[in-house]
């Protein structure tokens, strides 16, 4: 609809300082000769007014208008916070109600501005002032009604100069939950960022009730926490409520470790999202304590020391049987150059210091006694860690099969010793295996350097990773109690080292053999892992089983997702997910749990869930809104007010009625046409004249 107005217009003929000057020089003149009742007097004021008027050129502009709308802003609050309880109902409910109020007003546009959702995917808490500054930017001046905003009134990034951007116009409030919400949070005060395996490491929480009743009968004033760690089985503590508490615990392997920490619920719950916290500690090895006993020198020796003596993560202790106790010359003792083997100080005294013993060709010579042997063995047991790399004795009487080791060694010898040149060559498992899984070279047909000899070896246990000549038994990998294993069925494995016939990657597999030896969480062969990418949740689960898995997701807000995954050629599952919510991700496939965060460990925006106007309270009251309750029976009622009224009251908030148009048309109507401008100019200077001449 349109309408027209029309007001007085000037288009001066001489600019207006000379205009003015004329001006005082004709009408003072006249108005005194009024004064003085002199003849001639009126017609002179008259004659002054009218030339005047003439050089003003006054003229009737009439504007075509059209009236533009005014324009609501509704603000709706997609956060976590507002999936909770009665929340989601009331948010769809009051934008019903306000769709109705809205269509009951003809000229007034609604621009609907959610916020907080998956574009916030990456920020802490509900944040208004990104999406409030584009709005407010595509609004043209003057058509602002006023802002409509629907939210649990939990904002995190509220500052005056958020609070000042809002224009001359109401912000109403429309507040979600109830006003005798509780809940039970859990806060991690303190953690540590990284720490060293096998060493005390500890962090410090709070539980606090938020405008809870009463805690359960028996536990007043305390609530059991349980930690998750990975890897290690659950940890469940009792802790006092309103209190710092410290929580001691270790990390076992390098690298990213996440810790779930979940507290019971309590007497009234909004969520149980905030009962749970996570921290992530990046795991470092102090340094890898080795232990290299060679039973005697042989071309491999130098090989097994550089290649350990070339890692600066490692302490290597190494020890070469030159002089047996059987080899009596008669050299004076003064004279030899040698020094005593310190059995007991290593196998007795010192034993638990070290991360890994290399037994490299070692033989029985008397040189170990069989009790420090089976100190080894109960060191494995415990999580010690042992690789033999078999020689020639290992197959001879000789053979460390028949001490206390040959209970936790995988292989047992049958006596033959193949001397034959051959290939290694990867197993269906090793194929799937980390440890060989992928190496250089490798594959069906490998193109490594050949190998000419193999101690003849029966797996009676573990997983045959690698075979060689007739397909025998090459690595075999074990896991002995909490301890691991590794057997090596030959001492040839210097002639890749050397390049011989090619050379093959005798430095990686070592190195994957030692870090699956220490339990490095990448070489696990059954594992399960979970990574925020980007906007995606990447899982993978590895396993020696072939067979599809089901996974089960569970997201930060507690509802949970399950799929299947079939495994590919190197027994590796892989799936994704999007992310759409900041918080803590739990993948498991009923066997193994991983743990993945995505935007902050603990955000910000679950740290109190209770609904509250208190916060937005002073940018409502200072642009003349209102809040109201959406669990109270009667909603507000809108109205349309003037800009210089009352912007809300009783049960009713306003919208302020701008009043604004736009141009489409303009006339210009002359007042005075030139013709007749002249001829009563010109009548009138002949009465005055004449009144004069009388």
């Amino acid at each position: 609809m349109t309408g027209s107005a029309l007001s007085l217009a000037f288009s001066p003929i001489l600019p207006m300082a000379l205009l003015a000057v004329l001006a005082v020089a004709a009408l003072v003149p006249a108005l005194l000769a009024v004064q003085r009742q002199a003849r001639g007097g009126w017609a002179r004021l008259l004659f002054a007014a009218l030339a005047l008027g003439a050089l003003a050129n006054p003229s009737l502009v009439s504007e075509e208008r059209e009236p533009l709308p005014n324009v609501v802003l509704l603000m709706t609050d997609r956060s976590a916070s507002q999936g909770i309880d009665e929340r989601p109902d009331q948010t769809g409910e009051v934008e019903g109600y306000l769709q109705a109020q809205f269509d009951r007003f003809e000229n007034l546009e609604i621009r609907r501005v959610p916020f907080g959702g998956e574009g916030e995917l990456r920020r802490e808490g509900s944040n208004i002032s990104t999406p409030l500054r584009r709005a407010l930017a595509e609004i043209p001046d003057g058509q602002l009604a006023g802002i409509l905003l629907v939210s649990d009134g939990r904002i995190h990034d509220l500052t005056e100069e958020v609070a000042s951007m809002t224009p001359d116009a109401p912000l109403h409030l429309l507040l979600t939950g109830r006003p005798d919400e509780g809940d039970r949070r859990l806060t991690v005060t303190q953690a540590p960022s990284y720490g060293l395996i096998g060493k005390p490491l500890s962090l410090t929480l709070r539980i606090d009730d938020l405008g809870a009743g009463a805690v359960p009968d028996g536990l007043e004033g305390q609530a059991r926490i349980t930690l998750r760690q990975p890897g290690k089985e659950e940890k469940t503590l009792l802790v006092p409520i309103g209190e710092e508490t410290e929580i001691s615990f270790e990390l076992d392997r390098r690298g990213r470790s996440v810790l779930d920490l979940e507290v019971e619920p309590g007497p009234q719950e909004l969520s149980l999202v905030n009962n749970r916290a996570a921290i992530e500690v990046q795991g470092v090895r102090e340094r890898l304590r080795v232990l290299l006993v060679s039973g005697e020198p042989h071309s491999g020796e130098r090989a097994w020391r550089n290649l350990l003596k070339s890692d600066p993560s490692i302490d290597l202790v190494h020890f070469t049987i030159l002089r047996p106790p059987e080899k009596q010359d008669g050299t004076p003792i003064r004279e030899l150059s040698l020094i005593a083997f310190p059995t007991r100080e290593l196998f007795e005294v010192k034993l638990e210091e070290f991360d890994l013993i290399i037994f490299d060709r070692y033989r029985r010579r008397g040189v170990l006694p069989q009790l420090y042997l089976a100190n080894v063995a109960r060191f494995i047991q415990n999580g010690g860690a042992l690789l033999e790399a078999a020689g020639p004795a290992f197959a001879s009487p000789l053979s460390l099969y028949r001490t206390p080791l040959g209970q936790i060694l995988p292989g047992e010898p049958s006596g033959r010793v193949i001397e034959q040149p051959y290939k290694p060559e990867v197993t269906e498992v090793g194929q799937r295996h980390p440890v060989t899984a992928g190496l250089d070279g490798g594959g069906e047909t490998p193109n490594w350097g050949r190998w000419f000899r193999q101690i003849d070896i029966a797996a009676r246990k573990g997983e045959v990773l690698m075979t060689g000549a007739s397909g025998k038994p090459l690595l075999v990998l074990d896991r002995v109690g909490e301890g691991r294993v590794a057997q090596l069925a030959s001492d040839h494995l210097w002639l890749w080292a050397r390049g011989f016939d090619g050379g093959g990657p005798q430095a990686e597999l070592t190195r994957r053999i030692a870090h699956w030896l220490m339990k490095e969480p990448e070489l696990e062969e059954e594992d399960l892992r979970a990574e925020v990418d980007g906007e995606e949740l990447r899982i993978e689960r590895r396993s020696l089983s072939p067979g599809e898995r089901e996974i089960t997701v569970t997201q930060p807000n507690g509802e949970t997702v399950s799929f299947s995954v079939a495994p590919d050629d190197l027994g590796r599952m892989r799936a994704s997910l999007p992310v759409t919510q900041t918080g803590l991700y739990r993948v498991t496939d009923g066997e193994m749990t991983a743990l993945a965060t995505a935007g902050a460990l603990n955000p910000l925006e679950y740290q109190d869930l209770r609904s509250t106007p208190d916060i937005l309270a002073p940018w409502v009251q200072a642009t003349g809104g209102a809040a109201a309750r959406l669990s109270e029976a009667r909603w507000p009622d809108l109205r349309m007010v003037q800009p210089e009224r009352d912007r809300a009251g009783e049960n009713w908030f306003g919208l302020v009625d701008r009043k604004a148009y736009r141009v489409t048309g303009v006339t210009r109507t002359p007042l005075l046409p030139g013709l007749a401008l002249l001829l009563l100019t010109l009548g009138v200077l002949v009465i005055g004249w004449r009144r004069e001449g009388a």
